[in-house]
């Protein structure tokens, strides 16, 4: 182990995957950067408006341009009845390429623009076509800094590759957003500081290739080109792997973005391992993604909620009793998207407010409508996805509750907020082993705003019709309960003693689970 619950084996996997990635989308922007740089520059009229597109597509936040790709590609795919890989590799690459043009298309425009006028003149006067101009003056002579763009975009590009992990593409983001919500703080050094290598390694590589430029020296350019070489060698090399990897299809697990979600990703992966399935995981996952991944076969099997699938998915309002929803969940996604519902696990993961148990109780808060009362002296603290849910519209239009502060926060933050006295209450989750931990309690919801939460194992068309598949994982389907779960996402998510969610998930899986075949 280098640190945490990070080996090298994993390092290395994520760091050649990063490397494919980023590597990939900068040949690909320069392929289309650097034709789109000589056009511009010879043709002053498409000058502006290609530079503001670029520019203003520079202006969307990495995060959202990755996953604007997701649903483009998907709609595409629909309508064009072809089967493109809508997550993972392409949608990352086609972002990480958009990303990088700028800097591409820019330097190139300067480069050109930048030639002497006396040397064009020279150039037309020895009778040198358009075509000969450029490939014998203009190229030559820009290329030191069209290579310095090149060089910005692969900076870029690496850095923000690390959020491809968000949209199921391994990166070295995995470790940074796996340790951010486990509280593996070694793993996100670790993540960051491979990622942070990887980015000036490539950039001194390019540096030797400018310079060697620069300076007309063949062995210096040589040189960088041959390391460059072996860089995109290693992009593509395979990596040692086990027997069990070697045959067999890869059964692809789903995970969002918080413990128990890698804790239940992890169990489900034992389970399909030990019988024989070769795996691979997507985790860091958003709501919306990790549905439609599903029902579009990108990924095999993940856990998620009822009260998520009833309101999410299928835009539901009402409430009905948990039994009746489970049924109708499994009735119509199966309908709607050949999604099977396996069955429930066991427990349940509602969203609920929580606040300090002081706190609470000096204002009187015990239910949604004592809290909606208080609001306009409190600050609240959510998740990243609750204030854009059905869910907070549903408790706004029963309750009404006017907050003085309303604030998101990745979920180890947002408990780090009620902390520190940042805010007085946030939207938690039922199962989280922090409630106990720090005292909290939760407020009752007696207009049954927030529907039920039972945690459900979810399976695509495809990895329903494996009967052996199914086999496996059908003994978690309620043997799960609160208790047991709170437990597991507390051994992670605790400062002192920490456990890996692969180790949470193996305690999880003792006893009846483990033993059941």
């Amino acid at each position: 182990m280098i640190g945490g619950s990070t080996g090298w084996a994993e390092l290395a996997g994520l760091a050649q995957a990063h490397l494919l990635l980023s590597g990939c989308a900068v040949i690909l922007a320069v392929l289309a950067g650097v034709p789109l740089a000589i056009a511009a520059a010879h043709g002053r009229r498409m000058r502006g408006p290609l530079l503001a597109v670029v520019g203003l597509m520079q202006t969307i936040p990495g995060l959202a341009l990755l996953a604007l790709f997701y649903p483009l590609l998907l709609v595409l795919g629909r309508a064009s009845g072809l089967a493109i890989p809508a997550l993972g590799f392409l949608p990352a690459l086609l972002a990480l390429c958009v990303y990088a043009l700028l800097p591409i298309l820019r330097n190139g425009v300067a480069a050109i623009d930048a030639i002497d006028p006396a040397l064009r003149e020279a150039a037309d006067g020895v009778g040198m076509t358009r075509r000969q101009k450029l490939w014998l003056v203009e190229l030559p002579l820009g290329a030191p800094v069209i290579l310095a763009g090149i060089r910005t975009a692969a900076v870029w590009t690496i850095g923000t590759a690390t959020l491809a992990t968000t949209i199921g593409q391994p990166s070295l983001g995995d470790l940074i957003f796996s340790g951010l919500q486990t509280e593996d703080w070694q793993r996100v050094l670790i993540g960051c500081f491979a990622a942070a290598a990887l980015a000036l390694l490539v950039d001194a590589i390019l540096a030797i290739v400018e310079s060697g430029l620069k300076a007309g020296s063949r062995p210096r350019l040589a040189a960088g080109l041959a390391v460059l070489l072996l860089a995109v060698a290693a992009a593509f090399a395979p990596l040692p792997r086990g027997e069990a990897a070697r045959t067999g299809s890869v059964i692809v697990i789903g995970a969002k973005n918080f413990s128990e979600q890698y804790i239940l990703a992890e169990a489900i992966e034992q389970r399909l391992r030990a019988s024989g399935y070769r795996t691979a995981r997507r985790d860091n996952l958003g709501s919306a993604i990790a549905y439609r991944a599903l029902a579009a076969g990108d990924i095999a099997v993940y856990v998620d909620y009822s009260g998520t699938l009833w309101s999410n998915v299928l835009g539901r309002t009402d409430t009905p009793p948990a039994d009746v929803m489970l049924r109708r969940l499994g009735r119509d996604l199966a309908a709607r998207d050949g999604v099977r519902l396996l069955g429930a696990l066991g427990f349940e993961n509602a969203y609920t407010f929580a606040m300090k148990r002081g706190r609470a109780q000096a204002l009187g808060i015990a239910t949604l409508d004592d809290l909606a009362r208080a609001a306009p002296r409190l600050r609240l603290a959510s998740d990243l996805e609750f204030l854009s849910r059905p869910e907070w519209r549903a408790v706004q239009a029963r309750y009404h509750p006017v907050f003085a502060d309303q604030r998101s926060y990745s979920p180890t933050f947002m408990y780090r907020a009620l902390a520190d006295g940042s805010a007085d209450v946030i939207s938690a989750f039922s199962s989280d082993g922090r409630i106990a931990a720090m005292d909290l309690v939760t407020i009752a919801d007696p207009r049954a705003a927030l529907p039920h939460y039972d945690a459900v194992l979810l399976l695509s068309r495809r990895a329903a019709a494996d009967a052996g598949l199914v086999a496996a994982l059908r003994p978690l389907v309620g043997a799960i309960d609160i208790d047991r779960m709170r437990t597991a996402n507390w051994m992670v998510d605790r400062d002192v003693a920490k456990r890996s969610p692969a180790q949470a998930a193996r305690w999880l899986l003792d006893g009846k689970v483990a033993g059941a075949r």
